[in-house]
């Protein structure tokens, strides 16, 4: 069996030396087509753009060897199989996993529910609690919120500080007496871009008798991530937000844990023996993914790790976090803007804000007449909001083929926001 080409991502001029964004952002169709106007892409935390190399690989899966995966035994049908279980390997490896500690889901929201749902009612009893911090996306809150009603487990918050970071002194309260069986937490926010210090607080919950859940949405896509170095029990990450395909993302466990969980869901591919009256598991990973998998998506997602290799997650997040402060030191000329979260130095590639009375979603507007395009709401943290005091923000948030442009076009954009707005 052999595995299928994925295209190149020839970023040999950025692998050595300066990182050289508008290099890297040639590589991405959307961002080069022609256009009325430029498209200023400053939404890469909702979903990001893909790089040629991705598209190429799985319209080679379609065109050369579209079939199903470990059932054929036939040509296409085992390079398939290659393909599915290579990107697997590859995106062990990327977060320093052993390949058969990775489960693939569609994304992070159903690796979380995995967790939810297959751990947390295997698990969890009455009067268990888990700790989740304030800032948490929906994803990591409301699974755990179902949850609470079905098995009357409590809930514990981490707060956040006025300066948008955890406060990390609150923690061994929340641990004492000894009932908390998870401590769950993002790794980087998608709202304040904080950069959370998720092997400090695995190691707190070790102390105390929990497991750590780690949200990697938008760390995994932006910077180096090793499981083992992080200590944590369980990692959910997506494709779409590391230059791969949308519709799958995956779950990395402990396989001690992953072997003792019951399964989320029932069907073909996640059995060994079906009897009319009893099934048999399949062996991991296979136990947890139920049907046919997302093949196609995988061979993309493959691609979208090689591409990021060859990049280096530190220098891309060298350049996010660059990006990020350029945008802080520019946007404070606009008279009324209030940036929410931490300086630079302690967060990653993502900028929100207000406009002074003007609301987030007429700036959004105003900027997207302008060819520029960012997020608007409450980003699907709306307890995150709520101690900040706002119903909403604007969000600027940046990836490899983001340029310091893009932060110029932001804050013309800005000012004639508040010229529209009077």
């Amino acid at each position: 069996m052999s595995t299928p080409p994925v295209g190149t991502t020839a970023v040999a001029a950025t692998s050595r030396g300066r990182f050289d964004a508008h290099e890297v952002r040639s590589r991405f169709p959307l961002l080069t087509a022609r256009r009325e106007r430029p498209l200023v892409y400053l939404d890469s935390a909702a979903t990001s753009q893909k790089p040629e190399s991705v598209l190429a690989a799985m319209d080679d899966y379609y065109r050369r060897y579209n079939a199903n995966i470990h059932r054929g035994i036939y040509a296409i049908a085992e390079e398939a199989t290659a393909a599915y279980e290579d990107a697997r390997a590859r995106l062990a490896r990327f977060i320093g996993a052993p390949s058969r500690e990775v489960i693939f889901t569609r994304n992070s929201t159903e690796a979380i529910n995995l967790v939810a749902y297959a751990w947390g009612r295997w698990a969890l009893k009455q009067g268990d609690a888990v700790v989740l911090t304030v800032m948490e996306h929906h994803s990591n809150l409301v699974p755990w919120h179902i949850l609470a009603a079905e098995r009357g487990i409590e809930l514990r918050f981490i707060p956040v500080t006025d300066s948008g970071e955890l406060q990390m002194e609150a923690l061994p309260g929340l641990l004492a007496d000894g009932r908390v069986r998870l401590v769950g937490v993002v790794h980087i926010s998608n709202v304040l871009g904080t950069v959370n210090p998720v092997g400090e607080i695995a190691r707190q919950a070790h102390a105390a008798g929990a497991l750590a859940l780690v949200d990697a949405s938008q760390s995994v896509p932006h910077m180096p991530v090793d499981v083992k170095a992080l200590g944590c029990d369980f990692l959910a990450l997506t494709s779409h937000k590391m230059l791969g395909p949308t519709g799958i993302g995956a779950l990395w466990a402990r396989r001690e844990l992953l072997e003792a969980m019951p399964p989320f869901l029932g069907g073909g591919e996640m059995i060994r023996e079906v009897k009319l009256q009893g099934s048999k598991w399949n062996e991991l990973p296979w136990k947890f993914e139920a049907g046919t998998m997302a093949i196609a998506e995988a061979v993309g997602l493959r691609a979208a790790v090689v591409f990021n290799e060859e990049l280096g997650m530190e220098r891309i997040f060298e350049h996010d976090r660059e990006l990020a402060r350029y945008a802080l030191e520019r946007m404070i000329e606009v008279p009324g803007v209030r940036i929410l979260g931490p300086p630079a130095e302690k967060r990653g590639g993502v900028v929100a804000f207000e406009l002074g009375e003007i609301h987030p979603h007429d700036v959004a507007t105003v900027l997207d007449h302008h060819g520029i395009a960012v997020r608007a709401g409450h980003h699907c943290a709306m307890p995150l909001h709520d101690r900040l005091g706002v119903p909403a923000s604007a969000r600027a948030s940046f990836h490899c083929y983001s340029v310091p442009g893009d932060v110029d076009a932001l804050v013309e954009g800005l000012h004639h926001a508040r010229k529209v707005f009077g």
